[in-house]
């Protein structure tokens, strides 16, 4: 039987610990997702993710209702992934072992991949352009777009007026497509140079 996440959540303060195992299941790709997308690398979301899921788990009994179970999952997931870009800037910088060679990324290519090397590049553009935003633009717009959350929701979720979300997203948005096209034209300046 699929229960909803309000049956979820009263079984598991019950005492059900399946119950709390499938609500932590069935959340914890959206909150991946908003961890990858505000902190910008595999490794912090994880341990956002991770964070998040010890919060909501530690604080499921302060759950009141007034919100829908997933505006305050994502209010979690948020704060845990700016409590990680906290941490992260304290850290010392280390190079990043998360890019493939060009050897190991030939060696993947086969003959359908031209569109999945496209999709990718997108998605890369796309993440790196997110990084690149302050995190008053990048968290409203993840939250818009990647989880779906309306104005208010967002505005609840960041503790600011709906009219200060709306013009972070709008401001956030045109920032990053101006990155996009500078990132577009930097590349096309690229294969330019290089003949291709």
């Amino acid at each position: 039987m699929n229960r909803t996440d309000p049956e979820l959540v009263a079984a598991a303060l019950q005492g059900e610990r399946h119950a709390m195992d499938d609500l932590l299941r069935r959340n914890y790709d959206r909150v991946y997702a908003v961890c990858r997308r505000i902190t910008g690398s595999d490794a912090d979301a994880a341990d956002a993710a991770q964070e998040s899921l010890i919060s909501i788990v530690r604080s499921l009994s302060k759950f009141d209702g007034r919100s829908s179970f997933s505006t305050w999952v994502y209010r979690i997931a948020t704060n845990a992934s700016l409590d990680e870009l906290r941490r992260r800037r304290r850290r010392p910088a280390v190079g990043s072992t998360e890019s493939v060679g060009h050897d190991q990324a030939h060696d993947l290519v086969d003959a359908d991949a031209g569109a999945q090397i496209d999709t990718v590049a997108d998605r890369m553009a796309i993440d790196a352009a997110l990084a690149a935003l302050p995190e008053d633009f990048r968290v409203p717009i993840v939250l818009r777009d990647l989880t779906g959350m309306d104005y208010a929701e967002i505005a609840e979720v960041l503790g600011v007026p709906v009219g200060t979300v709306k013009s972070r997203i709008a401001r956030g948005r045109g920032a990053l497509s101006h990155l996009l096209a500078a990132g577009n034209q930097t590349g096309a300046d690229e294969r330019r140079i290089s003949g291709s």
